[in-house]
């Protein structure tokens, strides 16, 4: 069923209700936020995260003057269903969900994994997919993605998080500076702005089965990234742990039409510790019209 246009828009991402669509086999949880003018905006996002993990200043800043639509794939958060085991299953459940709220063209922004399917989709599907922000991520085959200590990351960072009574993004997003640690505090305190309906939290077996899937796009072999049509914008840190910053210009080389923007003295995508800057180059980049 395609979603009702007779709803109000909510003014901020802290107070867009959570809304559900069913598609295929699964109801899928999203929140959708600003004008209905112009091409909207699809938010892809991350290993374990759900829609609470989307910076609000973020999302409330792009959605000034476009329509910004954040999901949660099958299996995380609220969705219901079985987290696909492949980038490309994933992909196909992102564009059933298009399809579902009669939706003909979408612009992508994929945070790390979001950003492998933003990927995928924009293969996939070239005439639904107008432009594509990739922030954080790499492409399949990607050298260290499927890297053995990759999980251990997490799992030692979510150790540490645990002792230190922190989320485990402070160790994981933020390199240990004192500019990130300082960043890491004022992104984790926005995302505790929202009370009202919360997602649910990721499980144990849908988030080990992410981390399963990443491997697989790890492994797989590399695409032809040239066939991606539509203009990219590529972002990262200097100091990812987490998808080595090499593959933001692995893909910039590969993928025609692209930036690259890599933020200094910044982790995971670089978004969070330069906010304000990202905003500005995504808006940019979404409001270019060649």
């Amino acid at each position: 069923m395609a979603e009702s246009n007779a709803l109000p828009r909510p003014a901020t991402w802290a107070t867009a209700p959570n809304r559900r669509i069913v598609v295929g086999p699964d109801t899928l949880v999203y929140r959708a936020l600003g004008p209905e003018n112009g091409v909207p905006l699809v938010l892809l996002t991350h290993l374990g995260a759900t829609l609470d993990e989307w910076d609000p200043r973020f999302v409330d800043a792009l959605a000034r003057d476009r329509r910004i639509v954040a999901l949660d794939l099958p299996g995380a958060g609220g969705s219901t269903g079985r987290v696909p085991d492949t980038v490309a299953a994933m992909a196909r459940a992102a564009e059933g969900f298009v399809a579902s709220l009669g939706l003909t063209q979408v612009d992508l922004l994929g945070f790390s994994l979001g950003g492998f399917v933003a990927q995928q989709l924009a293969l996939d599907a070239p005439g639904l997919v107008r432009r594509v922000v990739l922030a954080g991520t790499g492409p399949a085959g990607g050298t260290g993605i499927d890297r053995p200590t990759g999980g251990a990351y997490v799992y030692w960072d979510m150790v540490r998080a645990a002792i230190a009574r922190t989320d485990a993004k402070e160790f994981l997003f933020f390199p240990r500076t004192p500019p990130g640690k300082t960043a890491a505090k004022a992104y984790l305190a926005r995302l505790r702005e929202r009370v009202m309906d919360r997602d649910a939290p990721i499980r144990l077996p849908p988030f080990h089965r992410q981390i399963t899937t990443i491997r697989g796009w790890g492994r797989a072999e590399p695409q032809d990234l040239s066939a991606i049509g539509a203009p990219t914008l590529i972002a990262n840190g200097d100091h990812d742990r987490m998808v080595p910053t090499a593959l933001s210009h692995d893909m910039h080389a590969r993928i025609p039409d692209s930036t690259l923007i890599i933020y200094p003295g910044a982790g995971h995508g670089g978004d969070f510790q330069h906010g304000d800057e990202f905003v500005d180059a995504v808006r940019t980049h979404l409001d270019t019209n060649s």
